[in-house]
């Protein structure tokens, strides 16, 4: 079977249920640069241009940096930079495919030996925007020289483009990019923009520059909305090869449901005309209301599901959803915690009408989102998740969220390693050992050495970079948690659920 690359385009245009690109989009300028080649920006970001571009709206091609080791750039070479977006789930009821060759990316650049590439990439004039998705942990503050080649950090290397561009074009205004990194965080764009300030300060940059960059730069908010799980295991694929008629192993899979929103004025709209063709990308003054929702409800269920799913013996997030027990945890802990406890001014309603529309969502069978990959950085998932949400409802009921207390015990548990080799620690649960890939897997496999569970408890509660503030004080949560951890040891988290759900049903 052949491969997917741009000469067997020609081919494939008459195949049912397939998008192929125009010759006539390989002929485009590069007008983004994108830092991540990860499955997520490729189903998202990049969706939206490949479509813009379909239409004859934007006009422009991304190029992508990859700054980790992980994934293959060799692929990317072998396919010309084409992928398949495999679209599946239901819309209003009715289950729906699409195969989408997308076209967007015209080049992927390795950071590490290719950065003076990047760095020429300053020089283009066409450059008008730049993408991110660097995980939660990519945008902080770290010490950086944007000389080194290349800087460590992120918002070193963006730091370093931006001040190469300020070189090429002489500090013309004209030249300034609109910059949206897509991290779950919150203000992402704003933080971002405080942290390249910052690093330019201590890279002892010249204040002309510091003054374009922050007059005729645009760093913008956003929030992004895609299940995006990437590729499927190799059964599936071998599955879509045969449908598709090629071999793509760059393929990956999406839901249906897409939301884009960029926190902007009419000028930031106008400088991102790919908007126009979906009206899942949104340009507004305060997107807030969109980043609660999907930040608390999706994103704070899944963190608060994940070790839990793990533990059960579950894979994937529609395998969980299928179990009576796990699907009854999440749907009452996002109906009775997490939507009366956004941190924002939200109609109940609207909050309840979002959560259903989430475990819908879930349930969707095609995508297989595997939840150990959802587990990865557990610990900033919860601070930046979870807590906000937690403190709320503390505040409003002038009680703690049970669901979310026993989410608590359940991601102390899962944090358990049993075996460490080098710099990586290792659970166990249900005969299999797994990966705990959080920066504070040292730090817990420290903590479960305490001889005392409830010592080790309070010393975690008590560490309020986990928590916010020192949870150790109340005796009702380090009792709950030291309760739920021994019956998780004794019983296993599917017996330990279903006698945490008996207990709430009639408390």
């Amino acid at each position: 079977m052949s491969r997917l690359f741009r000469e067997n385009l020609g081919q494939l245009r008459n195949q049912p249920g397939l998008v192929v690109p125009d010759d006539s989009i390989f002929q485009l300028p590069e007008k983004v640069l994108q830092f991540g080649t990860g499955a997520f920006l490729r189903g998202l970001a990049d969706y939206f241009i490949d479509k813009a571009n379909r239409q004859g709206v934007f006009n422009g091609r991304i190029v992508v940096v990859k700054s980790t080791d992980e994934g293959d750039l060799k692929a990317f070479e072998r396919q010309d930079n084409l992928y398949t977006i495999c679209l599946r789930g239901s819309r209003n009821g009715i289950i729906e495919e699409e195969n989408i060759i997308s076209s967007a990316i015209s080049r992927v650049l390795s950071a590490k030996t290719q950065w003076s590439l990047v760095l020429d990439l300053a020089k283009n004039p066409a450059i008008s925007i730049v993408i991110s998705n660097t995980t939660e942990i990519g945008i902080q503050l770290v010490q950086d020289d944007i000389y080194q080649w290349p800087p460590v950090s992120f918002p070193g290397k963006l730091l370093a483009f931006l001040y190469a561009r300020y070189v090429a074009f002489g500090g013309n205004p004209e030249y300034g990019v609109v910059i949206i990194p897509t991290e779950l965080i919150t203000d992402n764009g704003k933080k971002l923009e405080s942290i390249v300030l910052e690093l330019a300060h201590r890279n002892g940059l010249e204040g002309a520059f510091i003054d374009w960059l922050e007059n005729h730069n645009s760093f913008c908010n956003s929030l992004v909305d895609r299940i995006v799980p990437g590729r499927p295991d190799e059964n599936i694929c071998k599955e879509l090869a045969e449908e598709l008629g090629y071999q793509d192993d760059l393929l990956i899979m999406a839901e249906h449901y897409h939301l884009w929103a960029i926190e902007g004025d009419a000028a930031i709209g106008k400088k991102l005309p790919f908007k126009e063709v979906d009206e899942g990308m949104i340009v507004e003054p305060d997107i807030e209301l969109h980043r609660e929702l999907k930040l608390r409800l999706l994103n704070g269920a899944h963190t608060l599901g994940c070790g839990l799913a793990h533990l059960c013996g579950f894979k994937t997030v529609d395998e969980a959803m299928s179990n009576p027990l796990f699907e009854t945890y999440i749907t009452n802990l996002m109906e009775t915690e997490i939507a009366p406890a956004i941190p924002y001014p939200v109609a109940e309603e609207r909050a309840l009408q979002f959560g259903r529309s989430v475990v819908e969502r879930f349930h969707n069978p095609h995508l297989r989102h595997k939840w150990l990959n959802i587990s990865q950085n557990y610990s900033a998932k919860m601070l930046s998740r979870v807590m906000p949400v937690f403190y709320k409802y503390e505040k409003t009921h002038e009680t703690f969220p049970d669901h979310i207390v026993f989410g608590f015990a359940v991601y102390i548990f899962y944090m358990k390693a049993v075996r460490k080799d080098g710099d990586h620690f290792y659970g166990l649960a249900n005969g299999a050992y797994y990966l705990i890939q959080d920066q504070k897997a040292a730090y817990f496999h420290q903590k479960w050495q305490i001889p005392s569970l409830d010592d080790m408890v309070k010393a975690i509660l008590k560490d309020q970079s986990i928590w916010q503030k020192d949870l150790s004080k109340s005796e009702v949560i380090r009792q709950n948690i030291v309760s739920y951890l021994e019956s998780l040891k004794q019983f296993g988290a599917v017996d330990t659920l279903k006698l945490f759900l008996e207990k709430t049903e009639y408390a």
